[in-house]
């Protein structure tokens, strides 16, 4: 019996004719999916955290246009990584669908919800008596919860609509016209974000005239639109790219957004 039962092992784990002399392990599906999730995820977070700090060019200069206030501008500190998050949703879509983009939002909002778990964890614990920057820390942390009601409200509402606006153009145009759907998506889906999250946002980094919202929200999707069309040289390789190496790249049967 024992000989039967480790035979049954052997070929279980081993495979037939195929000794079970190492540990097993599952595979890990091949291709450029994870690492871009994993990118557009950091992506998310990091931008969260510096979006704690205000941030003002040309603060010595007072230039308006009716309600519209040209100088100074009033951003935050996360204006350089929000388009890169929208460029990596816009490959995840062009490439992998709907569906694929929005799971990795989800994991996205997941990763970024456990960090501003262990940040409230981290603020209240006692502080050592040799460290003297628990208020610093928690003034620039404390303010997360906030901002990540911004985030995850502005990202899935933008980051879906991005995604399915390109999948439906996609689905008329075919291969065609890739500037199109890139651009066009990003126009639909960086408004919704913006707009979202200025609206949140905008009193947790010091922003609390409607002079400086206006001029917060427009110069924020002005700015994050003008970076897709600068790098979409950049975008096209990269889109190039993984279509070349995805072997399952193909045209589907299905509904675009159930892709």
């Amino acid at each position: 019996m024992m000989r039967v039962s480790e035979s049954k092992t052997t070929q279980e784990h081993g495979g037939p004719g195929r000794p079970a002399d190492h540990a097993a392990f599952a595979q890990v599906a091949r291709g450029y999916y994870a690492p871009i999730v994993a990118l557009f995820t950091a992506t998310l977070i990091i931008s969260n955290i510096c979006a704690t700090k205000g941030v003002e060019f040309f603060g010595d200069r007072s230039v308006s246009l009716g309600p519209l206030q040209i100088l100074p501008i009033a951003t935050d500190g996360a204006f350089f990584l929000f388009p890169l998050a929208y460029i990596l949703g816009d490959v995840l879509s062009e490439v992998y669908g709907f569906r694929a983009t929005r799971r990795a939002i989800y994991y996205g909002f997941a990763a970024l919800l456990l960090t501003v778990v262990c940040f409230a964890v981290a603020i209240r614990l006692p502080a050592a008596s040799f460290y003297d920057n628990q208020e610093a820390f928690r003034t620039v942390l404390g303010t997360t919860p906030r901002l990540v009601i911004a985030g995850l409200a502005g990202y899935f509402v933008g980051q879906l609509l991005n995604s399915a606006t390109l999948v439906l153009i996609k689905e008329r145009t075919k291969e065609k016209y890739l500037w199109a759907r890139l651009i066009g998506s990003t126009i639909v889906g960086e408004f919704a974000d913006t707009l979202i999250f200025c609206s949140i946002a905008a009193g947790a980094i010091g922003i609390d005239t409607w002079q400086q919202f206006i001029n917060y929200v427009i110069v924020g999707f002005i700015w994050k639109t003008l970076c897709e069309v600068f790098v979409l040289p950049i975008t096209y390789r990269v889109i190039a790219l993984l279509k070349k190496h995805e072997p399952s790249y193909s045209p589907t049967e299905v509904d675009p957004l159930h892709t």
